[in-house]
């Protein structure tokens, strides 16, 4: 199946740079580029992509565009996909994302954008119904928690630690035990293990283990947070 992808971004650069990674992926059809807010939904009503990929800061304001979109599209396009582009790797933008629902939404640090491979399985996840979030943004999330004597983290061992960062990457349990190197049985007891020091849902589609991940981690309280 041919994913049909939107992208904006107020530099011309940026743009062509995109369209040069993509258009080396057959599964990826780039139907527009766009330089500014407006410009990028008339664009989503006049071509119906199903993934969305956005500068988070464009004209007119050069605020958050990009996370003001994808909000948008909750309501107007509920079944279009949307991955906010940033080089902000504070987790408070992801979180922002995430608010009305973490279907269908990714965060990714510009960085990303010179390596294919990670670029296309964002979009393919964020069009399958899924969730990604920038590794970047995960470790410091973790970082966080762990910086907090009293954070539940410490009760994970180190390899729980790597497997609830994959998680949160929106990761499958079968693409996490590809990564680390172990079986995917393993990473089913790594992942309940998780759950239970963290008293995280285990239910669930992988959207919503991501969210309740970055909700958890994101919390600075110290207890977990509700989602």
């Amino acid at each position: 199946m041919v994913i049909r992808v939107a992208i904006a971004d107020d530099s011309l650069l940026v743009r062509e740079g995109i369209i040069h990674v993509l258009e080396r992926a057959p599964q990826i059809d780039v139907v527009s580029a766009s330089s500014d807010h407006d410009e990028l939904l008339r664009a989503i009503d006049e071509q119906s992509p199903d993934v969305v990929l956005t500068d988070i800061r464009m004209p007119p304001t050069h605020g958050i565009e990009g996370i003001s979109i994808a909000n948008r599209l909750h309501t107007s396009h509920p079944d279009t996909g949307v991955i906010v582009l940033s080089q902000y790797t504070d987790p408070e933008y992801a979180l922002s994302l995430l608010e009305h629902g973490s279907a269908r939404r990714g965060y990714l640090l510009k960085d990303r954008l010179g390596h294919q491979e990670d670029l296309v399985e964002a979009i393919e996840t964020i069009a399958a119904g899924g969730s990604v979030i920038d590794p970047e943004v995960v470790e410091a999330l973790v970082e966080n928690r762990r910086s907090d004597a009293t954070s539940p983290l410490h009760r994970l061992t180190p390899r729980e630690r790597e497997v609830l960062a994959e998680i949160a990457c929106g990761k499958s349990n079968a693409a996490i035990a590809k990564t680390l190197v172990i079986s995917k049985r393993a990473v089913e007891r790594h992942i309940g293990a998780i759950f239970a020091k963290l008293d995280l849902p285990e239910e669930g589609e992988a959207s919503r283990r991501v969210k309740a991940t970055l909700l958890f981690l994101a919390d600075r309280d110290g207890g977990p947070a509700a989602v």
